[in-house]
């Protein structure tokens, strides 16, 4: 028993349905047999029982048969089982006509015709039941029915049945078969239902796993994408310097050296899954990154005061927009702004490095990093907008509300100017005291 216990609860919950569905079915023929088949040792002669239990007893392995192959094609790990199903079809009608054929033509008597009237119609019934599980067209499942309760009047009349008994004997076939036929198309959408479900549970759980890797790529693309840039503006500036014997070679890899160390902490705390971005040292940062590869920046307005969620999101704002500045334009001048106004805070970023023609006007949105900048906005009921505004000017606003109760900022209306302090540890960039020459 506790073998069997374990085999049951080690199967899936789809697994489970399906197990009782077949059995379900299987325990019809011992219905069938008990029903129909073990009355009529009491009702007539027990050589004609015998008869009619033993075709009982067939009737009822067959229906058990194409049920079974009937589930297997359900499942598609079989073909569908159409020569059993008529094969069913036809031992279904000729069980049918002999038990007809008792009823005006055999022994006789009250008990007699009641194993042969109780054997027509559940031969038919269940057959057209079974024989709809084989199907999936309504109008298949339908006829069949329909098929069953008429055949039943059709051929009481002719055996000599009176008009009152063959309706009342057809009506009961239609009504045991419409029974039976709605139980198996039923149990065939219940068994699907279940089977899809899971299925899209599993599809739910591995679209969480993709997208929590999206997630993880684009935070990689966030703290990477502009540390690597000033890399790459470094080392060109330390060759141009060392070509021309300048000892500031130096110093410009030793910031090489140490933005990769800083890159490397950020990409660990990443992985960690605690890292926030620190708004003004952002700010801060990207003054001093622009300044750096010779595009004028311009920075406005403070952060005092914002709450930390709405720091850390406009700080990935600004991160993102230095990177696309540095990366997908020829941008000459930059200025960031910072505004709070009518509890909302208003983040713009507009350069005139709009991007080529080949490229396109939008080529950022092309990449992950606007993505997943929205994505950690709308945590904070932000948008984000990106775009070529007047002037020959790329403009990217992030627009975040204050939580309700918060006071808006001193400064509100008035830019207070930030400065670049001469060293910032959150995004790892030191403003290098040489330009190239």
């Amino acid at each position: 028993m506790r073998d069997a216990g374990g085999w049951w609860r080690r199967k899936s919950t789809p697994a489970k349905v399906e197990t009782y569905t077949r059995w379900s079915f299987h325990f019809f023929a011992v219905i069938e047999i008990a029903a129909f088949g073990l009355p009529a040792f009491g009702q007539v002669g027990s050589r004609l029982a015998g008869w009619l239990f033993l075709m009982v007893c067939a009737h009822a392995g067959l229906c058990a048969l194409a049920a079974s192959r009937a589930l297997d094609w359900t499942r598609g790990s079989r073909e569908q089982p159409v020569r059993l199903l008529w094969a069913l079809g036809v031992v279904t009608a000729l069980i049918a006509n002999v038990a007809l054929a008792l009823t005006t033509h055999g022994p006789g008597g009250a008990d007699a015709d009641a194993a042969a009237g109780s054997l027509f119609v559940g031969s038919l019934a269940f057959g057209a039941g079974i024989m709809a599980l084989g199907v999936r067209n309504r109008r298949r499942v339908i006829a069949i029915v329909a098929g069953a309760g008429v055949g039943a009047g059709v051929v009481a009349f002719p055996l000599g049945l009176p008009g009152p008994a063959a309706l009342g004997t057809a009506f009961a076939v239609l009504v045991t078969a419409g029974f039976l036929a709605f139980t198996s198309v039923f149990s065939v959408w219940l068994l699907d239902s279940v089977y899809e479900l899971d299925e899209a549970r599993e599809t739910r759980t591995r679209l969480a796993v993709a997208e929590e890797r999206l997630r993880f790529g684009r935070d990689l693309h966030d703290v990477m994408g502009r540390n690597l840039a000033v890399i790459a503006l470094k080392s060109e500036l330390a060759v141009q310097l060392a070509r021309r014997g300048r000892p500031e070679a130096v110093e410009q890899m030793v910031e090489v050296q140490r933005i990769a160390r800083e890159s490397q902490r950020e990409v660990r705390e990443v992985v960690r899954g605690y890292r926030e971005a620190d708004l003004r040292a952002e700010l801060a940062g990207a003054q001093g990154v622009l300044a750096a590869a010779g595009i004028d920046c311009e920075v406005s307005g403070s952060a005092t005061g914002l709450p930390a969620q709405i720091q850390s999101a406009l700080g990935w704002v600004v991160r993102e927009a230095t990177t696309n500045v540095l990366r997908h334009g020829d941008a000459e001048s930059c200025a960031v702004s910072l505004r709070v106004a009518q509890g909302r805070v208003t983040l713009t970023v507009e350069n005139d490095g709009v991007p080529d023609a080949g490229a396109g006007a939008d080529a950022p949105e092309r990449g992950s990093g606007l993505a997943g900048l929205r994505e950690r906005l709308q945590e904070v009921d932000g948008v984000l907008r990106a775009g070529v505004c007047g002037g020959g000017l790329f403009r990217l606003t992030a627009q975040v509300p204050l939580p309700s109760g918060k006071v808006p900022l001193p400064s509100g209306e008035v830019p207070v100017p930030v400065s670049a302090p001469e060293s910032v540890s959150a995004s790892g960039i030191v403003p290098s005291p040489v330009s190239p020459q």
